[in-house]
Parts: structure tokens; sequence; C-alpha cells
């Protein structure tokens, strides 16, 4: 490519950032970094009945949490800036009266209540919805006479009848529309804020925007945009419109079918480098059999060519597998920093708890190969912390029998006579007791793991024991041969 690739994320604050917008900055990015680009983060906040408060710094922490940092935009700087289309009014009136002199656009004195009573008998008789062009030819008198009495206008273009206007689609090739289907578009609201239109293509220009990647909602919106950079005298950028995403159920994703914000992913417990990966996938394919990626090879990878124009599904049990990954070969001392909080709210640690501490590390190290989401892993550590006070049911029925009784007294007495408490010492110990009583390894296995964790999964017993630490296995251990007596006598008692 001649020109330096130079793409925009452009969201308006309306709400939270949700996938389908995280994906479309996602590509953007991608598409940046892999020709040695520029990524820009710019806020199109001109719709201010829909502007939310809090929105804008969601944008913030949901792109810098999933990497996507920008080169140019709010908070960064640039020489292309305000980066905040409610920051360029004056540009966007300056540029509009420029389409005013060179005759491409007209203002439009109708009233909201003429418009409104011109779609009802449209839709009446069944007339194509759109603007009559009621005030495009008024007299230069009659517009003068308006201003003065300070009647309230938008500025519309003017778009040519008779007209094909054709664009390329990098992703779906060439795309034609009749000028005649089109209405005069309002580029500049009664209020003095422009539409998105207007503000998208002069920011697109003046910011040198090289191609524009967003989602396929925009593609009828293009041939008028094609129209406004000619009106201006200036090159439209490449367009690519990216493939729909739809919800497991084939759906239109909305936030009840699974467009969660990037935010909410992040509080169920996903990393942010699996949420980048699963993204990724939502319409492009690297061209092999390749899923789980890096960042440096989702950089080198990427290219228009192997996006799809067809719609792709959010498969939100694929993405915990691909999460599960990410768990399992993750740093324990950076998934600490992320389960320290949880932990401390459950009263498992104290708030001073360090992410290097060797207990919690040893804790993660046996659990994160198990765990789809930092949140599982969370909850799945409680019995690292506090003793069982309740057993698996279906479990205990099966082991804690009153033969089994016997056999944890058995275990409890060799590992009192331990002095090394590593696993693999604990292993021979059992693989001793197996050869002397005749019993299977799962006859003392299982009735120890329901004992030491409350339930009947986990990892490794002998691992888990080892970090339990002696004192706290031989405890344990003790209370369920009390809690088994006890129920055997009970047991005795009802027959009697």
């Amino acid at each position: 490519m001649i020109k330096k690739v130079r793409v925009r994320f452009a969201p308006s604050p309306t709400g939270y950032l949700h996938v389908g917008g995280a994906r479309s900055a996602l590509f953007n990015f991608l598409f940046a970094r892999h020709h040695g680009g520029t990524f820009i983060l710019r806020i199109e906040d001109t719709d201010r009945s829909r502007f939310v408060e809090d929105a804008l710094t969601e944008i913030y922490q949901s792109l810098r949490w999933l990497g996507l940092q920008w080169d140019e935009g709010p908070e960064v700087g640039g020489n292309h800036g305000p980066y905040i289309q409610s920051e360029r009014l004056d540009i966007y009136k300056q540029f509009a009266q420029q389409l005013l002199d060179s005759g491409n656009a007209y203002r439009c004195f109708c009233t909201p209540e003429r418009l409104s009573e011109l779609r009802a008998e449209q839709e009446k008789t069944k007339q194509t919805a759109g603007y009559d062009r009621r005030c495009r030819d008024l007299s230069s008198e009659e517009n003068q006479r308006l201003l003065d009495a300070g009647t309230p206008y938008v500025i519309r273009l003017k778009i040519p009848s008779g007209r094909t206007i054709s664009f390329n689609d990098s992703i779906r090739g060439k795309i034609e529309y009749r000028s005649d289907v089109l209405d005069d578009l309002v580029l500049i609201k009664s209020d003095g804020f422009p539409t998105y239109h207007m503000a998208n293509v002069v920011d697109d220009h003046l910011m040198e925007i090289t191609h524009v990647l967003r989602g396929d909602e925009w593609i009828a919106s293009t041939p008028r945009h094609v129209l406004l950079y000619e009106a201006f005298g200036w090159n439209p950028p490449e367009f690519a419109h990216l493939p729909v995403i739809l919800a497991p159920d084939g759906g239109k994703l909305s936030k009840r079918k699974g467009a969660a914000s990037v935010m909410d992913y992040k509080r169920a417990g996903y990393l942010p480098e699996a949420l980048f990966n699963f993204l990724s996938f939502l319409g492009w394919a690297p061209g092999d059999d390749r899923e789980k990626m890096s960042l440096k090879e989702l950089i080198e990878a990427f290219s228009l060519d192997h996006v799809s124009p067809k719609a792709s599904v959010l498969d939100e049990k694929k993405l915990e597998w691909m999460n599960g990954l990410y768990m399992a070969e993750k740093d324990s001392s950076l998934l600490a920093e992320e389960l320290i909080p949880a932990w401390v709210e459950k009263g498992f640690i104290s708030s001073g708890t360090r992410s290097d501490d060797p207990y919690l590390l040893k804790v993660i190290d046996l659990l994160k190969g198990r765990s789809k989401k930092v949140t599982e892993l969370a909850e799945n550590a409680l019995y690292f912390f506090k003793d069982p006070q309740v057993y698996e049911e279906k479990a205990a029925r099966k082991s804690f029998t009153s033969d089994s009784a016997a056999v944890l007294e058995k275990i409890k007495d060799a590992l009192s006579a331990m002095d090394d408490f590593e696993h693999d010492k604990i292993e021979t110990v059992y693989k001793d007791i197996s050869e002397k009583t005749g019993l299977p390894s799962g006859k003392l296995i299982h009735p120890t793991r329901l004992a030491v964790s409350g339930v009947s999964f986990g990892p490794g017993l002998f691992e888990l024991m080892s970090a339990l630490g002696k004192e706290t296995v031989l405890r344990r251990i003790g209370k369920a041969i009390e809690i088994i007596m006890n129920s055997k006598g009970q047991v005795e008692a009802d027959n009697g």
C-alpha cells in the first residue's frame, strides 16, 4: 500500500461497548498493526439525546482491558484532534457552509410536524418514505426571509437524480445503489450539531483515514457518504463492511441474547487475551486449522482477504473452551492479582495478601488447568481456605460407609508418621496401604478426597494434600471419621 494505513474506531457513547463494537475495534487494530499503520479512536457523540455520561469511561476501560490501545485519540492526543466530535462543531459548520456555497446543499425549514405528517401520508399511500425536497428549490429571497425571521432549519445534501452510485467493498466486492432511492440527507441538525453522516465523512477526510472497517449495518449509508465525498471533491477511503454477529439461536444479537458488554465478560471471569482471540475469529480465519493464536500471530496473519461476508455466531461454549486454554497457561501470579479481591471479599484471605504468596500460587497452580474462568477458579478454591462444612451428598453415600471409617483411620495413622509431606511421599504411603490391605486405590483415594475437600472432584489428590499441609489434612480426616461414626450410630439406633 502506497499510503500509510490509518484506520479508526468511532464508537458513540450511548451505552457500554458490546462485543459487536469490540470486534470492529479489534479488526481495525489488527489491520493497522499488520500494515504498520495507525489505529485511531474517535468519539462520535453528536447524538446528544442518547448520550450516556458514564459510557465514555467504560469505552476507554473496555478497549484498554482488551489490549486495544489507540495510537491517536482522547487521552493520547495526536496531530488530527480534537478526537471528540462535540469539540469539532465549528469545523462541521465551516464545511457545511462550503457545501451551501457550492450549491451541493440547501437549508430546509420544514417543521418536525410537517415531516411527521409527510411520513404518515407516505405510509398510508404506500409510497417510499423520504423527504419530498420541498425546500430544495426555494428562492434566495424566500431563504433570506425565513432566516431573518429566525426560522429553525437543517442543512440537507442535494442527492442527484438518475445516478448509479457504486463503490468497492474490500469484503463484498462492487456494490451499487440507485440515487433515486435516497432522500436528501440531513447534514446539520437544527441544534447546530452534525448528523453522523456529515461528521463521519469530514472527520475521516481530515484525519486522513485510508480504510473504513465497520459493521455491515452501514452499507446502506455508504452511497450517501460517497456522494458527500464527491460534493467536497475528496477521494473516499477504502470500505470494508464486517459481517454481522448472530446470537447462538441464529437471531439478532441483543443484550438478552448474549450481547454482553466487554466489562461484563471481565466480571464473568474471562481473560482479555482469550476474548481477543475469540473475537478475532468472528468473521475471520487465518486460512489454516489454527484457532488459538497469540497476538503476534494474529497480527501477522490478519488480512481482509480472509474476512467472510457471511454472518458469524457467538458461541459462548467455544469462548469458555478457549478461555480454559488461556487459564491453564497464564502465569499464576498474574491470576492471583485478579483472584485476590474475590478471595478477600469471600473472607478466604486478608486484604494485605500479596500476589506472590507461595500458598496462593500453589492453589492457583493446582486449579487453573481445571477452571474455564477466573470466577470458577475463585469459587472452586473454597476447600483450600476453609474446612468442609458439608460433603457432596451422592459421593458421601458411596464413600462415607461404615467400612471407610476404618480405612480412613489406617490412612490417618500412616500420614501422622510422615515427616516429609510432599506429594510423591504421600503417594508411596497410599501404595503401601493398598498392598498391605488388598484394597484397590479407589477405596483409599475417594474417601480421603471427600474428607479433605468435601467434593468428589478436583486436582490430583496427593498434590492437594501436600498443598493443604499435614496438620490440615489430619484434622479434616479426623472430622470425617467422627461424622461417619456418628451417622453409623444414628443408623443403628434407628434400626434398633
